[in-house]
């Protein structure tokens, strides 16, 4: 475990990195939401058993699950994951496939819903109180979305006992701590798993995530597949659910459980995921892993059945991008300068005053604001998860009020701000690090799930040589300089088409 990764795991620190004045690192580096937690917190439970107590060898062992499952590219925006939820020495390898797709990426908030297995209880219950800890720290709870999901029904309600023991959502947390920055939390425990209880949960999330206008919502489902069959059973038990989670069919799932084709503890949470996620866009499932308990102990008398998917709004993501006109980029610019004085304002977002084909395909983008040549704000996505238009509107406001670096943009430095995007190539696993030509390539350095991102620009501004920004990409992950030589250190490079303010006679 690198030393600054150790620092973020026990202090909590949000870490969102960036180059000095002239690049950005990888929006949604791994953090915590820093902010102060008053009033009832859930205390950890499990945490000694079913994952280790120690802050430090529980940061170690989940970014060694991450390191091991890769980031193997997703196309398109994660609405949605599915995970499995026993002790991390069976299943966290699996659950790791998931949430290193996470890698990244920006949520504001992270619905969990898992199943009861100490407390029986009629209906949801959705925590009511206002930090969920674990040995990285305390998530603050989203009651204002807690409460918004609550309030569509009488069957939920929140229900002490119910989280007063539960394992299948504190698991979950860990993971997220790891591989998210800021966000908020809301926990969720499904006391029966009724097909009229899953669809009235499925509901109540989708109306309140619709209701909460920008906020950015992941949806995490929490289960284990079959229970103590012999490994041959199992895995023909368990491809019932591979099959239907892929197929996005949870109709058919809620089916195959009823029949006893299959068998999930967290079918009903999997089910109100799997409903919501489509209701809110996702248009593809797919599992990422499944194992059992005997792969992982050669026992296969007895084994218990885990997966990890994740649940995926494609829309335009599989066209490639080609470049930009200057029509396109003029647009871009303008919806980036718009949408941050509306949000100052608290206005509505402008809209793209042009429409076209380019500004709709999925890539990674990054929004860098400069203030007198001095760096204001960065923030983007490496991954290629949005519509290129949202994610510059998105990057924007990130940019210029929540860098943790800098105190947000006020109204009266609007007019002396210059804005630059950066529009990303896919990433390409580097294999000989003299294929990476400075001035041409950004670069992504990954290790322990720890990970740094410099845009192109940087080296050519600075009048870097290569290995000084391969040494310099290493720092942003707070690796030490020439990390990038040891074994277990992922590099990738990619391109991008930058355009500025300035360039474009704005």
């Amino acid at each position: 475990m690198k030393a600054a990764r150790l620092m973020s795991a026990l202090l909590a620190i949000a870490i969102v990195a960036a180059s000095g004045t002239a690049g950005c690192a990888e929006g949604g580096e791994e953090g915590m939401n820093t902010e102060r937690v008053s009033g009832e917190t859930r205390r950890p439970v499990v945490a000694g058993t079913f994952y280790p107590g120690d802050p430090a060898i529980l940061a170690r062992d989940v970014d060694g699950y991450l390191l091991e499952a890769g980031d193997e590219p997703v196309e398109g925006e994660i609405i949605g994951i599915v995970s499995p939820h026993a002790g991390y020495l069976y299943s966290g390898g699996v659950a790791a496939h998931a949430y290193a797709m996470l890698d990244g990426l920006l949520y504001d908030t992270v619905v969990v819903v898992g199943p009861s297995h100490r407390y029986g209880f009629s209906g949801s219950s959705v925590y009511g109180g206002d930090g969920y800890e674990t040995p990285l720290g305390v998530v603050p709870v989203d009651r204002e979305l807690s409460d918004a999901i609550a309030g569509f029904s009488d069957a939920l309600r929140y229900v002490p006992e119910a989280h007063a023991s539960e394992h299948s959502l504190e698991v979950q947390v860990p993971f997220l701590q790891r591989t998210l920055t800021g966000f908020n939390l809301v926990a969720i425990i499904m006391g029966d798993q009724r097909e009229t209880s899953v669809r009235g949960l499925a509901a109540s999330i989708v109306e309140a995530v619709k209701a909460s206008l920008e906020k950015r919502v992941l949806l995490v489902a929490s289960t284990d597949l079959s229970h103590y069959h012999r490994q041959s059973e199992a895995v023909e038990l368990d491809q019932n659910v591979v099959e239907r989670i892929e197929a996005f069919d949870a109709d058919g799932l809620l089916s195959d459980l009823a029949s006893g084709k299959c068998e999930a503890c967290g079918g009903g949470p999997t089910a109100v995921v799997m409903m919501a996620a489509k209701e809110l866009g996702a248009d593809e499932a797919r599992v990422m892993k499944y194992a059992t308990s005997g792969d992982v102990t050669g026992d296969v008398s007895q084994v218990v059945g885990y997966l990890s998917a994740v649940l995926v709004k494609r829309g335009g993501a599989g066209r490639p991008y080609e470049g930009l006109t200057r029509e396109e980029k003029v647009a871009l610019l303008e919806l980036a300068r718009g949408t941050i004085i509306a949000a100052l304002r608290g206005t509505p977002a402008p809209k793209l005053s042009i429409d076209t084909d380019a500004l709709r395909i999925h890539c990674g983008g990054f929004v860098t604001l400069d203030k007198n040549g001095r760096l204001r704000g960065c923030i983007g996505y490496v991954q290629a998860v949005k519509p290129l238009a949202e994610t510059v509107s998105e990057m924007a406001v990130q940019a210029a009020l929540h860098d943790p670096r800098f105190a947000p943009v006020t109204a009266d430095e609007i007019d002396d701000l210059e804005i630059e995007i950066s529009v990303l190539s896919p990433l390409v696993p580097v294999m000989d690090v003299a294929e990476i030509e400075v001035g041409r390539d950004g670069l992504v350095i990954r290790a322990g799930g720890a990970s740094g991102l410099l845009l192109p620009q940087v080296a050519s501004e600075r009048n870097w040589d290569r290995e000084t920004f391969l040494d310099q990409t290493c720092v942003k992950a707070g690796l030490p300089a020439g990390s990038w030589r040891s074994e277990g250190v992922t590099i990738l490079r990619f391109t991008a088409e930058v355009f500025n303010e300035k360039e474009m006679g704005l």
